[in-house]
Formats: structure tokens, C-alpha cells, sequence
């Protein structure tokens, strides 16, 4: 694979961040930060830029706040909301404003999901036993 370098000018708080990140990792601040763009920038096809974007953001949280993500529950309401249509639509079939709801919780759902398994990741990157996380899921 050819290298192409490149000058990066970071601000300093930003640098910070990769500096801690890359010594959590045991690698080098220029091996992190191919890391953090490599991983921003794998599936960027896939996803609509909404989730691209957050997934992007989730790279420079902390790790408190990643564990915070990595533990967040959907809202009991919607989770509800999401199982009774499911059922419904299964036993009876939906109504179409039913459908359009379902499918906004289904992409609510998948989207509490990814950014779950992609914080859970980025901990796990980090050197953090996440089996418990797992164990929940």
C-alpha cells in the first residue's frame, strides 16, 4: 500500500485528545490519528452523512461519555411503542400512518444501536473491558 504524507495542524485540545488516545491505544500519535480517519472514513458510502457524522463525533468523546453512550437504553415509551406495533403487525397488520410510525422507531432503534456498538468499540480500542456491555446486549 503506498503512504502519502501529510501536515496536519491540529488545535492544541484536539491534540491533546489523540495524544491521551494514542497512549490508551500504545500507539503513535500519527498511528492513532490514521486510525481515527481510517475509521471515519470506512462505510462512509453505507451510511446516510447523519449517522456518518455522529459516528465521526463518537471518535472524540472521552470515555466517560463513551460509556454513557455505550450503556444508554432507548426511551421505555418508544421501546414499547415499537414492540406493540412489531406485534400487530405480525398478528393483524398496520395501518399506514402504523407503518410510517413503526418504521421511524425501527430507524430510531438502529440508530440507539449503532451508536451503542460503535461506542462499546471505540472503548474497547481504548483497552477497556467491555464484556459487561456485551453480556446486557
Amino acid at each position: 500500500m503506498s503512504m502519502y504524507p501529510v501536515m496536519v495542524k491540529l488545535p492544541k485540545r484536539l491534540y491533546n485528545r489523540v495524544q491521551r488516545r494514542a497512549k490508551q491505544t500504545k500507539r503513535s500519535v500519527e498511528s492513532e490519528l490514521l486510525a481515527v480517519v481510517a475509521q471515519a472514513m470506512s462505510g462512509e458510502d453505507e451510511l446516510p452523512e447523519e449517522l456518518s457524522a455522529l459516528l465521526e463525533e463518537l471518535s472524540l468523546l472521552d470515555d466517560k461519555a463513551l460509556w454513557r453512550a455505550a450503556r444508554g437504553m432507548m426511551k421505555a415509551g418508544e421501546s414499547t411503542q415499537l414492540e406493540k406495533l412489531q406485534l400487530k403487525s405480525r398478528q393483524k397488520g398496520l395501518s399506514e400512518s402504523e407503518s410510517q410510525t413503526l418504521g421511524s422507531l425501527v430507524r430510531q432503534y438502529e440508530k440507539h444501536m449503532l451508536i451503542r456498538a460503535q461506542s462499546a468499540a471505540l472503548l474497547k480500542q481504548r483497552g477497556h473491558d467491555v464484556s459487561r456491555l456485551l453480556a446486557k446486549a
